[in-house]
């Protein structure tokens, strides 16, 4: 009597779940650890590329910010692009743009120098643009294919499931569901992977585009300083102390 009342007054011993990520993994054998690894390698170097392109927009959007509040205020380009960072690519566009200028005299060709200088300066900033989308898509291809990569493990998993079913002679509604829903683990897993990497892709591009804006803004403003001889130049950062443009018989580089 004093043993059955101890017992039931015993805190019952939790019974230990059979399925899960890590059962699944064992009972899945070498396919599904492979089709997780995979999975957890697109998310690493997903997140990488993710930190990595992040790093560098910001540091192309602060240059952009103090290109904006110095560059025009000084009296030529050389001038101006000696106030920015030596790896800034707003000083690429810059010193491309005057070693088209400085070229354009050296053709044998007749070449109009508007056509010159607007070609060499985009050019310059499609190099920058094709820098900035460097990996981007490797993001686009996880975001499309881990739900698959996923499903694969999900459908490797039900097949080992029934076939585990069907030797065993069980087909209760306990023996089916917990095997087919530890398959489907796989299927979250390519789902979370997937997810993340498609937002990471649609936020990336939207800033990469609004750069692509800037540098093009910013390469026009130097086609027309060059084309003008530097009578045309865009108004200074509000605040800065603005001083006279150049005349028009001045050269550009001066």
């Amino acid at each position: 009597m004093l043993t059955t009342i101890l017992a039931a007054a015993a805190p019952a011993v939790e019974k230990e779940n059979p399925y899960g990520l890590i059962p699944a993994l064992r009972e899945g054998g070498l396919i599904s650890q492979t089709v997780f690894g995979i999975l957890v390698i697109m998310l690493f170097f997903s997140l990488y590329i993710l930190f990595t392109k992040l790093f560098e927009q910001q540091k192309i959007m602060g240059q952009q910010r103090r290109m904006r509040a110095s560059f025009w205020n000084s009296n030529s380009l050389r001038e101006g692009a000696a106030k920015l960072e030596k790896n800034s690519a707003y000083r690429q566009l810059v010193d491309d743009g005057l070693a088209a200028q400085e070229q354009h005299s050296k053709l044998t060709d007749p070449v109009e120098a508007h056509d010159w200088l607007h070609n060499s300066l985009r050019r310059s900033e499609d190099l920058i643009n094709s820098q900035l989308k460097k990996g981007l898509s490797f993001l686009a291809t996880v975001g499309s294919t881990a739900p698959f990569v996923g499903l694969f493990g999900t459908v490797i998993g039900i097949i080992r499931a029934l076939v585990r079913i069907g030797s065993s002679g069980q087909a209760s509604i306990d023996a089916v569901a917990g095997p087919v829903g530890e398959a489907l683990i796989m299927t979250a897993v390519g789902l979370a992977v997937a997810v993340p990497a498609v937002l990471a892709y649609n936020w990336l591009q939207a800033r990469n585009k609004k750069i692509a804006e800037d540098m093009s803004a910013f390469s026009n403003d130097i086609l027309g300083y060059l084309a003008s001889n530097g009578a045309v130049r865009p108004a200074a950062a509000k605040g800065a102390p603005v001083k006279a443009p150049a005349a028009a018989t001045t050269t550009a580089a001066r």
